[in-house]
């Protein structure tokens, strides 16, 4: 598969997705019709969103999924490809469908609701994955949808000196497996409430942390976000922003925070630029129109 570069700076394994979003007044109750406007149709995934913004940033990245041999597959390789991602590692399962989501942004709240079917075909193996290009990353980033590919591929980049970086959305037992392996593990607020079952993001960064990463963070939305770093608490609330959709955010504050990491950034500064990038994703419509871009970036002063 094309745009094969030796020796990304960042090897991402996890989700791809099709994603149609529709703007809506409000929620609505059952069994109601409910109009949307402003429909965007855009590729997403945690790891594949996260990926795209470093590209634009001038990272070289790598990328292992599945897709189906759908007409959504073929849309979401090319838009990996047209923003220069390394897609060798993707597996195509012949005649099954890709990930597909249909999300419905509530812009007043600056919320939104993700429908989403899964990929139909077989979750991606640790036999399919070419370690080599993971031991010649600087970066792992996983989210831990493939649990047993993610590990092998944690397990390699640790033993090479290779930094994990963990984006845990939805609570599930193999992403606190993969905790152990991480030296990086910023979950959303979900995930931080169902490892704890209770709210408490700061007791969740502290168990985190006792499984073994250096920095354990919890994202908090409007609210900004939490972060034992090293043994220092780093806790800041969001930029102000009028939100328009808050698809992607979570992505690109993961790839924020990887982008300060390479750059030798001080934690502060990483979550700083994180929480920024996120807040600039809000004011688009989609995962992906808001990332801002490199002159973006150096014009705020990053």
């Amino acid at each position: 598969m094309g745009n094969q570069t030796q020796g990304a700076q960042v090897f991402g394994i996890g989700q791809c997705s099709l994603d149609y979003i529709g703007k809506i007044e409000a929620y609505p109750p059952p069994d109601r019709k409910c109009e949307f406007v402003d429909m965007v149709i855009q590729s997403g995934g945690p790891v594949a969103t996260a990926l795209v913004a470093l590209a634009r940033w001038g990272i070289s990245c790598a990328f292992a999924g599945v897709l189906g041999d759908d007409l959504f597959g073929r849309m979401i390789r090319e838009s990996l490809e047209g923003e220069g991602i390394d897609t060798a590692g993707v597996m195509i399962r012949r005649g099954k469908g890709s990930q597909f989501a249909f999300i419905v942004a509530e812009p007043g709240l600056g919320r939104r609701t993700i429908f989403w079917r899964r990929p139909t075909g077989p979750p991606l193996s640790p036999e399919e994955i070419d370690l080599r290009r993971v031991e010649q990353a600087r970066i792992l980033h996983t989210d831990g949808r493939f649990v047993e590919a993610s590990l092998a591929c944690c397990k390699t980049a640790r033993k090479a000196g290779v930094q994990v970086v963990t984006d845990a959305d939805s609570f599930h037992e193999g992403l606190v497996e993969l905790a152990r392996w991480s030296d990086f593990f910023i979950s959303s607020e979900n995930f931080a409430s169902a490892f704890l079952q209770k709210e408490d993001p700061r007791e969740a960064c502290q168990r985190i942390a006792e499984l073994g990463p250096k920095v354990a963070g919890v994202t908090l939305g409007a609210k900004g976000y939490v972060a034992l770093a090293e043994g220092r608490w780093i806790e800041k609330p969001a930029y102000p922003v009028e939100a328009v959709d808050t698809t992607g955010c979570g992505d690109v504050f993961h790839a924020g925070f990887i982008f300060g990491v390479l750059r030798g950034w001080a934690y502060e500064k990483c979550f700083d630029f994180a929480a920024w990038a996120a807040a600039m994703v809000s004011l688009k419509m989609g995962g992906r129109s808001g990332i801002p871009s490199l002159e973006q970036v150096r014009e705020r002063g990053f």
